[in-house]
Order: structure tokens, then C-alpha cells, then sequence
């Protein structure tokens, strides 16, 4: 089936906001006739609070991390011209989480926003390393390989970490972090994924002609002028950012970076630039979905986001690459 990118970008943002009105009436409260009165015409009451300070935040926040996360995967796809290409690949995701381990392994899971900034610190401490070395070696191959290693590198720091933990619960805490959940978000928090959203999204603006000559190959896109050391830089900090921002906010969330871009190439956008922003809509509504069938979950379940992303996320997409699989072979 083919969409126009308009009316594509339409039907996911009804979906989203649709959506959002509809997880606003769930949560763990029962909420009677008199207590949304409550919230809409006496902000200062407990009503009030639970709906705009608590439900709206929670759900504003998984909107932004799916969307950073589906904008952030188109970018890395675009860049790397590989279907597998996410978030992960480079290492940033990984470095992100070695913060955060290492934040609650100190003893700062209960200082405010000291957990989320070290998470942010290591995705910036991976990307630095990234732009130093594609500095001087700008192949995607070599990046590949790079990024590679770090998140084996930062993979193998976290468990090491986890096995130096001084008590379960410490332990207990880093695995809930990993594991990813958007529950008791704050405005702080949407309003850390607007930032990196607007930012990524500025910088991207200048990407559509590099991007498009990059899938005729890098040879071809060097001979029309594009400057790869360049593009692959400000590709690579602005994946970075969305990536360390998302689990900074949220913890980590896997296969929305992977899987976003590719729901939107099924609906017949191939441009890999065009794709970046439907991506971040789909981002958006993978997440906002998955966490709502959570709250469908008894609470003993006791179910993370970044666990059913995967379980809803990977029979949808093997279904998407049988599909693709059948017509490749059909050409």
C-alpha cells in the first residue's frame, strides 16, 4: 500500500493524539464524574494532579522517547544504507546505559536527575569517540566496526558493574533502568525530548541532499559535491543525542529505532530523508501503544516497556521482512 507522505504523517498523528485521549481515562485511580470535574475546573486538587501531572506526563513521555527513537533509527539507516542500522549500533545506547548503571551503583538513584545525566554523560563520551574517529576515517564500514566495538566494550563495563554490585537491590534497580518503563515521568522529562527532538530536527533539515546522493554510493556522493565527513558527523551527533536522550528519559528501549523506519518504507516513502519525520511518528506510536497494553496487564505482571516493544515489535517486523523478502524476490 502506498500513502503520500501527508497523508501518511495525518493518519499517524490522529493515531497519536486519539490515543493519548484515550490512555488519559486508564490508569490506577477509577476516576468518577466528580473527579474529572475535579481536574478540569480545580487544579489544585488530587484529580488534578493524577490527570496533568501524572497521566499526561507519562504519556507525552512515550511519544517522545518512540519518536526519538524512530527518528534516530531513520538517521542511522539513511547513514549507514544497512535495514539493520538502529540507535544501538554504535554504541551510544550502550554507553548511555553504562551511565546510568553506574550513577545507581553509586548511590545516586535517589538524587534528582543524577541517574539521567550520567546516562546522557556516556551517550556524549560515545559520541565524542565517534566524531574523533570519523574524523579521520569517515567509511561507513570503518563506523560500523567502531560502533561495534563500543557496544560490546560498554556491554561488557555494565555487566562487570552489575557483578561489583554491593546489594540485590542495587542490582534489582540497574536491571529495572535496562529494561526500560516510562511510568512516573515528569514534565522535566517531556520536556527533555522536545529539546532533542526540535534540535536533531534543525539539524536535519540541511541532510536531504546528502542523504539522497548517498544511496547512489559514497563515491557517487563525494562526485556531486557532498561533503561525507561532514554529513556522517552531524548524523552521528544527532543520533547520538536522540539515542542518549531516550534513555536518559525512559531507560532502554529496544527495536522502535530498528523497526519504525521500515513500518513507513511498507506504506511506499523510500527517501531516506523524506522518512525521518513519519519514522518519528511511528517511533511515537509504537511506544505510546506498547505502554498502554501495560496498564491492560495485572499489576503482579510487573511487565517493562522495553520488553514488550520487543515482543510486540519483532513478529510485526519478521512478518514486514517476509513481505519485502517475496517481492525482492519477485523482481
Amino acid at each position: 500500500m502506498t500513502l503520500s507522505l501527508r497523508s501518511l504523517s495525518l493518519a499517524l498523528g490522529m493515531a497519536i493524539v486519539g490515543l493519548l485521549i484515550v490512555l488519559m481515562l486508564f490508569g490506577d485511580v477509577a476516576m468518577s464524574g466528580d473527579m474529572w470535574f475535579d481536574a478540569f475546573f480545580r487544579w489544585n486538587s488530587l484529580p488534578a494532579e493524577i490527570i496533568w501531572g501524572i497521566r499526561l506526563p507519562r504519556n507525552l513521555a512515550g511519544v517522545g522517547v518512540g519518536a526519538m527513537l524512530g527518528m534516530s533509527g531513520a538517521l542511522m539507516q539513511g547513514l549507514l544504507r544497512n535495514p539493520l542500522a538502529e540507535p544501538g549500533l554504535l554504541g551510544v545506547s550502550a554507553g548511555s546505559g553504562l551511565g546510568a548503571a553506574l550513577a545507581i551503583v553509586f548511590g545516586l538513584g535517589l538524587t534528582p536527575f543524577a541517574v539521567e545525566g550520567f546516562a546522557l554523560a556516556g551517550a556524549v563520551l560515545v559520541a565524542v569517540i565517534l566524531l574523533v574517529f570519523v574524523q579521520r576515517f569517515p567509511q561507513r564500514q570503518s563506523l560500523i566496526l567502531l560502533g561495534v566495538g563500543l557496544s560490546s566494550l560498554c556491554g561488557a563495563l555494565m555487566a562487570l558493574v552489575f557483578n561489583l554490585s554491593p546489594s540485590p537491590v542495587t542490582t534489582s534497580e540497574m536491571l529495572s533502568w535496562m529494561m526500560g518503563s516510562v511510568q512516573n515521568r515528569s514534565w522535566y522529562d517531556v520536556l527533555m525530548c522536545l529539546i532533542g527532538l526540535a534540535v536533531v530536527s534543525g539539524l536535519s533539515l540541511r541532510l536531504g541532499k546528502g542523504l539522497r546522493f548517498l544511496t547512489l554510493g559514497e563515491e557517487t556522493a563525494r562526485s556531486m559535491g557532498i561533503d561525507m565527513t561532514r554529513l556522517t558527523q552531524v548524523i552521528v551527533i544527532g543520533s547520538s543525542l536522540l539515542a542518549g536522550l531516550s534513555v536518559s528519559v525512559a531507560g532502554v528501549i529496544g527495536f522502535v529505532g530498528l523497526a519504525a523506519p521500515h513500518f513507513v518504507r511498507a506504506f511506499g516513502i523510500k527517501d531516506p530523508f523524506t522518512l525521518i519525520w513519519p519514522s518519528a511518528l511511528t517511533g511515537g506510536l509504537m511506544v505510546l501503544v506498547s505502554d498502554g497494553l501495560i496498564r491492560l496487564l495485572p499489576p503482579t505482571a510487573d511487565v517493562h516497556l522495553g520488553v514488550l516493544t520487543s515482543l510486540v515489535g519483532a513478529p510485526l517486523f519478521a512478518i514486514l521482512a517476509y513481505k519485502s523478502a517475496r517481492s525482492w524476490m519477485q523482481d
